[in-house]
């Protein structure tokens, strides 16, 4: 098994620090009686710069500053980066640079499961492809903006600079790999490819079902996958010219699988051998957490909630040697085994992944003026839908309520307990405008009692 290097004298009091400063981000993050403090997390965040400037200059002394040199000072760094992301997002500075560190670390491990598996579709790629183009975007801006700027400047920014732009090309690299994988298949054999791709994932939920259940619906899949066996030529998907179409083996390999897959949803039922029956229990459990917190997210959820997830996802991660789960004998689950727990853990990797994109940029502290004018803007647009004629007296409960958050205000802004401006003024400010054209607009209609 690999053994990671040892941490010298000269890294052993960086590493000390960042324990230290993990240590006190996790004690911030369990605390739910207080809002999190801009400045408190901006300051912390700049000592884990310094640590990673000496941590830079003790490697290049030592001779360890390549990218493939890590041992533990890296692992509490990147853990380090992952809390402080969340907390960026907390704050809603979604576009500041160390916003973007773990939904980069997201975004790999999606595309290593895909890449593992390769179930996937070009619209699977889609919403990655959209979020990895604008984290470049904010990448090459601040890198402009550097440029610009003096050598002190510089040299406060370089660390997560280096840090997220050699996350971001990784993923970049990644997805590249993942696109061409689908650009080979001709276009004509693009529509089966994709149908199989829809099964084998149908094929993986129905391993989850009591075998009683799924019998049924495999029945009806077992017919789907006939007919399009049915569509080859000596073995083979040709276009419509009698020519073998391209892409063979990824149609041919994932039709193959599905047929696996279904044989053992048909025969074996309960396929999670009972070694790792606790890894599926937890998986579970994880997946409808998170599911859960899709449906209440904007009231519930702080970003920072999403670490504990990401911690245990990532153990469940490190189990598998080779992108395999094994037994306690070290021997590999049988395949739909694999197939079962690998859905499970990128279902579970990508809930994490549209928590984090579905972060809005306002500050914790201003979340709840927000959520109540959301749920505001979504009221009056229900009344202007199906509301009718209106009174001023229907209209008055919702005059009354946006009076009330408007008050809130000071000097034209909505402050945080201390008397602070957090972010997300101009989206708070925009519903607000939202729901007074709203107002003014079914009041121009109401009618005389």
């Amino acid at each position: 098994m690999f053994s990671a290097p040892p941490v010298s004298a000269g890294e052993q009091p960086i590493l000390n620090a960042l324990i230290t400063i993990r240590n006190r981000l996790a004690a911030l993050k369990k605390d739910r009686g207080n809002y999190y403090k801009a400045d408190e997390i901006v300051g912390m965040y700049n000592e884990l710069l310094l640590m990673v400037q000496e941590l830079q200059a003790t490697r290049i002394s030592e001779h360890h500053d390549d990218d493939s040199f890590k041992n533990r000072v890296d692992s509490v760094l990147d853990e380090c980066f992952q809390l402080f992301s969340l907390f960026y997002l907390a704050l809603g500075k979604n576009k500041e640079i160390p916003a973007t560190y773990v939904q980069l670390v997201t975004i790999k491990q999606n595309f290593e499961l895909l890449n593992e598996t390769g179930i996937y579709t070009d619209a699977d790629l889609a919403p990655f492809q959209k979020r990895l183009a604008e984290i470049r975007n904010l990448v090459n801006t601040e890198i402009a903006k550097e440029d610009g700027d003096d050598l002190k400047a510089i040299g406060k920014q370089r660390p997560e600079m280096l840090l997220v732009s050699r996350r971001l090309r990784q993923c970049e690299r990644e997805l590249a790999a993942l696109e061409h994988t689908t650009q080979v298949i001709s276009d004509e054999l693009t529509p089966t490819y994709e149908e199989l791709v829809k099964i084998r994932r149908r094929l993986a939920a129905l391993s989850l079902q009591p075998h009683e259940t799924a019998i049924g619906e495999a029945r009806e899949v077992q017919k789907r996958l006939i007919e399009i066996d049915d569509q080859r030529v000596n073995d083979r998907f040709v276009l419509q010219d009698g020519s073998v179409a391209a892409g063979q083996t990824q149609v041919v390999g994932l039709l193959e699988e599905c047929f696996d897959s279904l044989h053992e949803v048909l025969v074996e039922g309960s396929c999670v051998p009972p070694d790792l029956a606790p890894v599926y229990s937890r998986l579970l459990e994880i997946r409808a957490q998170l599911d859960k917190l899709l449906l209440t997210s904007r009231w519930t959820l702080r970003e920072t909630d999403l670490w504990s997830y990401q911690v245990q996802l990532q153990d469940i991660d490190a189990m598998r040697r080779n992108g395999q789960f094994k037994d306690s004998s070290g021997e590999p689950a049988p395949q739909q085994a694999q197939a079962v727990l690998n859905f499970l853990l990128h279902k579970c990797y990508n809930y994490v992944y549209k928590l984090l994109s579905s972060s809005e940029p306002v500050a914790e502290s201003l979340m709840p003026v927000h959520n109540q004018l959301r749920t505001l803007r979504r009221c009056l647009l229900e009344v202007k839908k199906y509301g009718g004629p209106l009174t001023a007296r229907d209209l008055y409960p919702y005059q009354m309520k946006l009076s009330s958050i408007d008050n809130l205000r000071t000097d034209g802004k909505f402050l945080d307990e201390e008397g602070h401006v957090p972010e997300g003024q101009g989206v708070v400010m925009s519903l607000l405008n939202e729901c007074y054209d709203l107002m003014y607009e079914l009041m121009s209609t109401d009618v005389d009692e």
